[in-house]
């Protein structure tokens, strides 16, 4: 058998940014090679799969009664596991379809500060989707990875990572985590609060998707040049029929202000606890910033101008967990220090 007969047989090792929006799986030596919604349809009556991912997204708001669509992650655990399970082990399936005696080793991101239950949950979803050895990563140190940061350097570098469900905010030096917090805000709060502000003040009722299109196309943290407005579509309240509104940039930006001003006191709080040499190295080399969500217009000015620090985006702030997860499995022992992993399994 050739090496790369023998590198198929054994399976190559995969990272999984397991998001509570988005899944990303890393393969060994190839990259990114999925990014898919966490998100799964199954038959209400027989409990099986029917899509996952994009597929399954699609179905989210318009699913018959025999139709369920969820979201097997909250706030960036595994809600339901039985859920999680299943899309994982399709997600590994659909990249790595070569059978019992080809299962990968598996690095999965998971958030900093998981339980203990919570990070068994995680394990178990791995196992039970075809690995033959799960490790955990905590997600802001698997971004502060991906982005570049010197982890392993004395200095001290800062990340803050918004998924979908969760904003993990951590300071890092030495190859470990100095301080951190991981707070359930993220952008599908950022969503819920387009969708609350509008039934309020228009007696607008709007789907997850149609808020999340909103929030892309105007949404922003920070007053911008030449903001333009939104024609939102959504169901009336009082007459139950379809209807349109027509909302500024500005009105928008006021309704996510209570998401945004929670992410920015969890990293204010997060400096609070940092030793005053690291932080004094953080006002020099600045926050950087991760994940999704982050993209939400002018949050790192908005950062800059209440924390007065030097805020940056990451060259690839969507990929940053799943390209540290990455890093991880292809300088599996360079990198082992970082990763959480239990007693009871062996490789």
């Amino acid at each position: 058998m050739d090496v790369r007969g023998a590198t198929a047989w054994l399976g190559r090792d995969l990272a999984v940014d397991l998001g509570t929006a988005n899944t990303r799986v890393y393969m060994r030596g190839r990259g990114v090679v999925l990014c898919e919604p966490s998100v799964l349809a199954l038959d209400t009556a027989t409990g099986s799969v029917l899509a996952v991912g994009h597929s399954a997204k699609q179905m989210l708001g318009r699913t018959p009664a025999a139709i369920t669509a969820i979201r097997p992650l909250q706030d960036g655990v595994i809600a339901d596991f039985d859920a999680a399970e299943d899309m994982l082990r399709a997600f590994i399936q659909r990249v790595h379809p070569h059978g019992f005696w080809s299962r990968p080793r598996l690095v999965v991101a998971a958030p900093s500060g998981v339980t203990g239950v919570q990070l068994r949950a995680v394990e178990e979803a791995g196992y039970a989707a075809g690995a033959r050895r799960v490790y955990i990563v905590e997600e802001p140190m698997a971004a502060a990875i991906g982005a570049g940061l010197p982890v392993y350097d004395a200095a001290g570098s800062m990340i803050v990572d918004i998924g979908g469900g969760t904003t993990d905010v951590a300071v890092i030096s030495l190859g470990g985590i100095v301080s951190a917090s991981s707070i359930p805000i993220g952008g599908d709060d950022m969503d819920d609060a387009i969708v609350q502000h509008v039934k309020k003040e228009y007696s607008l009722l709007l789907g997850e998707r149609t808020a999340e299109n909103i929030k892309s196309a105007v949404g922003s943290a920070f007053p911008m040049a030449d903001e333009p407005n939104a024609e939102i579509r959504g169901r009336d309240m009082v007459t139950g029929l379809p209807s349109t509104i027509l909302i500024s940039a500005a009105e928008i930006r006021h309704a996510l202000d209570e998401p945004v001003m929670a992410i920015v006191d969890a990293v204010r709080n997060v400096l609070d606890a940092t030793p005053p040499e690291l932080a004094g190295d953080i006002a020099v080399s600045g926050i950087v910033l991760a994940g999704g969500a982050a993209q939400l217009g002018g949050l790192a000015d908005r950062m800059r101008h209440d924390l007065q620090m030097p805020v940056r985006m990451a060259d690839d702030p969507m990929q940053c967990v799943a390209l540290g997860a990455g890093r991880c499995v292809e300088s599996f022992e360079a990198l082992r220090s970082v990763l959480l992993t239990r007693p009871g399994r062996y490789a």
